[in-house]
């Protein structure tokens, strides 16, 4: 959740996503361990969940529930949150909470299948993924009828609503393997029932594997590739394909997570404490998370310009207009911007953290 933010102050920053210098690169890389961690705990929250309820049908009308208030949240709140204006006939976007939450509403199809079914198919959609190059590669499959279903599912891009000439809605985080993501963390919700040893000498035994299959495969295409890249061979085996995500972006991100996960469990201080304070109001820290940056950041503006730059009232992650002259913040600027924000959410998040805890009541689950 913490490190979601350096990404999102990024892009009001206008700095680049990635680059030659290391500083830039690791600015944007090391987020990318975000999304990957979101989809998969949410597999395993939703089996943990199901496990409480007892009740697969009301594991299922949750999940249809809180992925449809996800997907309203990220064309309404969050739309507005990531531009500051009301322009909604000219952009909307489908981020990662979008994703999200149709990815919940899939998974609600899926409980009704075994654990190990759900895990299986989880493995596969994330394997073999480039298969639906296959679909793109028919004539005219992207533009004809059911392109915008391509797009949705794993090509990303423009799509318009009601047809052409309706509300566009460009697609950043389609649904495949995202969907194979969750449903493999789902499957892994088993493994956190397992006795402790056990349970962390299976996370470093898969976790350090993937990562190791990583770097071996990374190497060597990054050494196959290496005239056609203009980065330095460290970043070329990083430098991995996040939109839609490839299995090696997918291996790079989710395994060190995996083989991390029995150090995080024992962890233990005050910034343990702190950490886990935002995680336990994720939906609520990201609501406010956005428009807080993106208030930041007219208020960097105001200092460095003497005025609001424009800019900031049509910027957005996928589609932001040409970065005004002079405007780019130094990387110096943009964690102190970042470690503000995160100090200042700490209070709000705090609060709402206990109220759920103290009040239980059944609207607060969907948060």
């Amino acid at each position: 959740m913490v490190l979601m933010a350096i990404d999102h102050v990024r892009v009001y920053a206008g700095v680049p996503a990635g680059g030659p210098t290391f500083g830039v690169f690791f600015t944007r890389w090391v987020t990318h361990f975000c999304v990957p961690a979101f989809v998969f705990l949410a597999g395993t929250g939703a089996f943990l969940h199901g496990r409480r309820l007892g009740d697969t049908r009301a594991l299922a009308r949750y999940l249809v529930t809180r992925g449809a208030i996800l997907v309203a949240l990220e064309l309404t709140y969050l739309r507005l949150a990531w531009t500051f204006n009301v322009d909604f006939g000219e952009y909307n976007i489908a981020g990662v909470i979008w994703m999200l939450g149709w990815c919940m509403i899939l998974m609600a199809g899926l409980v009704r299948c075994s654990t190990k079914a759900i895990g299986i198919f989880g493995i596969v959609v994330m394997a073999a993924q480039q298969l639906m190059f296959a679909f793109g590669h028919i004539p005219d499959a992207r533009e004809g009828p059911l392109g915008w279903l391509l797009r949705f599912l794993y090509f990303g891009g423009e799509v318009h609503v009601g047809g052409e000439g309706g509300p566009p809605i460009a697609i950043l985080y389609v649904i495949i393997p995202w969907i194979g993501v969750m449903a493999a963390g789902y499957a892994f919700g088993s493994v956190m029932l397992r006795e402790p040893a056990e349970r962390r000498r299976f996370c470093l035994r898969v976790g350090l594997s993937a990562t190791a299959a990583f770097l071996i495969i990374a190497s060597i295409v990054a050494a196959k590739t290496a005239s056609e890249s203009d980065l330095p061979f460290v970043l070329a085996v990083l430098a991995q394909q996040k939109y839609p995500a490839s299995q090696l972006f997918l291996m790079m991100t989710l395994g060190p997570t995996i083989a991390l996960l029995p150090s995080l469990e024992r962890a233990r201080g005050w910034f343990a404490d702190v950490l886990a304070t935002f995680g336990r109001a994720p939906l609520f820290y990201y609501l406010l998370h956005i428009p807080a940056i993106h208030a930041a950041a007219l208020v960097v503006s105001l200092v460095r310009e003497g005025s609001v730059n424009p800019w900031l009232f049509g910027n957005h992650p996928l589609r932001p207009p040409p970065l005004p002259d002079g405007y780019m913040w130094s990387l110096p600027l943009l964690y102190l911007v970042f470690a503000l924000v995160v100090a200042i959410l700490y209070v709000p998040c705090k609060w709402f953290a206990r109220m759920k805890a103290e009040r239980r009541a059944p609207w607060l689950a969907y948060l």
